[in-house]
């Protein structure tokens, strides 16, 4: 700050409140440290080298390849720890995280984009560089990036220096606010931060405790009846089931009491799709997540032929294709009769909480329904591998190994194939990412970076990154493995190669062809530190995992597995995918070929 802004200050006010008066800067700096931020993913530049300077003593700026996957880094960290931070420079920067941010609006994921913006100061009829304004124009704006944010329906906005020279502005307060909507609103925000502000004086923040940030007061009533009603309902069943949506995917205690609660009574539970990888999916009593025609067959032996009641549980408001099974008609959850449904609409999940909290204070039945347990085939030791057998195998790997697994599949078939797998309850306490809904391609190596940096900033071992990625999706985001070498990061990359974008293909278009055989992906894992095998077959794939495992320096490895695009090489999902997309496209054999598949009494198994 200058003397002229002190001094100013000082005259009004006196040089006792004067001078506890932090910057903008140190105050940001004291914001981030009360939501607990271990990092801040970014990409630096001119308007935001202030901030950067500010905060790079408090807390690591690590650098992004470049700002969408920054961005989407700070979208993972925001599913792991509650909130994620991203930080660019003014348009140039902060518009290409437009996608990242998309991503947040629709997941709900509280992540917070920061920019630098010009100076209050140089703001006037010049053109300033990055300003979204050519030599043709007449009118100059500096506001595109907020408009564009706002666009996505994103609260954006600018600080504010003071407005009159005796007064300290109150940009450090507006700062923390924006931030707190985010935590408490599961949204997105947009914050543009002049750069003559940064080490200007704003007033001294007293920061509320954070468990009152945290559990948010409940305002609305009638938990208890709620709680004796289903009360009620379970004293009359024989084969309850309690069904949970993804809204408590952020909420780790509420999670882990819905586990509890469902192990202290006998009764069976599962997720929507968007749900997974938020339980310990080896429990005998999950079920995996059900998604209609697409689950795996004994979860849908349970859910829809022996359940006699259905307590569910923070799933989507609104209806949404992808977790009720593509619109099918095949989701049996959806049109359950004897069901007792609570969504949760309050902040922070708290009317979720509380009626759970009343819920386990009642004389409950335990009941002895266990589900049959679901058969674990190990795939034979010569088995070619493809995506009808990597989520069997990899489970075979998992249950051989004291270290968890978190996976972290690519939009496309890896996506899809992924279903299968059984992750284990681990201390990162998520295990298994990725984007359902919005389904960005090149998310999978950003998220594990955040994975993988979350890990170290909090000391937590036992567990390993596990990506598993199409040719579409390495080639999209390969620029990020510079990272994973210069931090020296753990992690496992499964590359599914069969040079093609597979997924919903109807055609020998050119556009599908997304890779060539003669690229060499070990030679480029090589030139980034990392080592790589090929596996064609079970015994391979075990056998690498098993050699990186025991290893003392690990580092990251590429496991290339070719993989044949014929059907009995898919995975189901992956097949009964590709023939809803097929028939939603209008293809005649594909249309009669999904009716028969969703007529009621038929089988997945049918399509296998």
């Amino acid at each position: 700050m200058t003397r002229s802004d002190l001094e100013s200050i000082r005259l009004n006010f006196g040089r006792d409140y004067a001078d506890t008066l932090p910057t903008l800067g140190k105050s940001m700096a004291q914001v981030l440290a009360y939501f607990e931020a271990p990092h801040i993913f970014g990409v630096g530049g001119d308007f935001v080298a202030n901030i950067i300077s500010a905060l790079e003593h408090h807390l690591p700026v690590i650098a992004g390849s470049n700002e969408m996957h920054a961005g989407f880094s700070a979208c993972a960290q925001a599913e792991i720890s509650g909130i994620g931070f991203c930080l660019t420079t003014y348009t140039v920067g902060s518009l290409p995280c437009l996608s990242a941010a998309a991503l947040a609006r629709t997941e709900g994921l509280p992540v917070v984009f920061i920019s630098g913006a010009p100076g209050e100061g140089e703001v006037g009829r010049m053109a300033l560089h990055h300003s979204v304004c050519h030599g043709g124009s007449w009118d100059l704006d500096h506001d595109a990036a907020l408009r564009a944010f706002g666009g996505l329906n994103i609260r954006a906005e600018r600080l504010q220096g003071p407005r009159h020279p005796g007064q300290p502005s109150v940009a450090g307060e507006h700062f923390f606010e924006l931030v707190r909507h985010a935590f408490r609103e599961r949204a997105p925000v947009f914050i543009e931060v002049p750069r003559d502000l940064v080490n200007l004086p704003t007033q001294t923040l007293s920061l509320p405790p954070r468990s009152r940030l945290a559990e948010d007061e409940l305002l609305l009533d009638g938990t208890e009846l709620l709680a004796t009603e289903v009360q009620r309902k379970l004293k009359q069943a024989r084969s309850p089931l309690v069904f949970v949506g993804e809204r408590i995917r952020l909420n780790r205690a509420l999670r882990q009491h819905i586990e509890s609660f469902c192990q202290e009574h006998g009764i069976p539970y599962a997720t929507n799709w968007f749900g997974k990888g938020v339980f310990d999916e080896n429990d005998p009593l999950f079920l995996g997540s059900y998604n209609g025609v697409f689950s795996q067959p004994d979860a849908r032996d349970y859910i829809e032929r022996q359940a006699d009641y259905i307590l569910e549980l923070g799933t989507s408001i609104l209806p949404q294709d992808t977790p009720t099974a593509f619109g099918t008609g095949t989701y049996h959850v959806e049109h359950f009769d004897n069901k007792t449904v609570i969504k949760g609409t309050s902040r922070c999940d708290a009317d979720l909480s509380a009626f759970m909290n009343a819920l386990s204070a009642l004389d409950l039945p335990h009941f002895q329904c266990a589900p049959k347990a679901p058969a674990r085939r190990v795939p034979e030791a010569g088995d070619a591998l493809g995506f009808h057998n990597l989520a069997a195998t990899l489970n075979a790997i998992q249950d051989r190994h004291e270290t968890d697994f978190i996976y972290l599949p690519e939009v496309g078939n890896s996506f899809f194939a992924s279903f299968g797998l059984r992750p284990r309850k681990n201390a990162l306490g998520r295990a298994w990412l990725s984007n359902p809904w919005y389904a960005a391609m090149g998310t999978t190596l950003p998220y594990a970076r955040a994975v993988a940096e979350t890990l170290r900033a909090h000391s937590i071992g036992g567990c390993l990154p596990v990506m598993i990625v199409g040719d579409g999706g390495f080639h999209f985001q390969q620029n990020e493995l510079i990272h994973f070498l210069k931090q020296d990061l753990d992690a496992i990359l499964i590359l599914m190669r069969n040079e093609l974008f597979h997924l919903g293909k109807s055609s020998d278009a050119p556009i599908y062809y997304c890779s060539d055989e003669r690229f060499d992906a070990m030679a480029l894992v090589q030139a980034f530190g990392g080592r790589g095998w090929q596996c064609s077959n079970v015994e391979q794939l075990q056998t690498r995992f098993q050699e990186y495992l025991s290893g003392e320096r690990r580092g990251l490895a590429l496991i290339e597995i070719p993989v044949d695009t014929h059907d009995q090489h898919q995975s189901p999902e992956i097949r009964l995918l590709n023939i809803y997309i097929k028939s939603r496209n209008g293809d005649p054999e594909a249309m009669r070929e999904w009716e028969r598949l969703t007529r009621p009494g038929a089988s997945r198994g049918s399509a296998e």
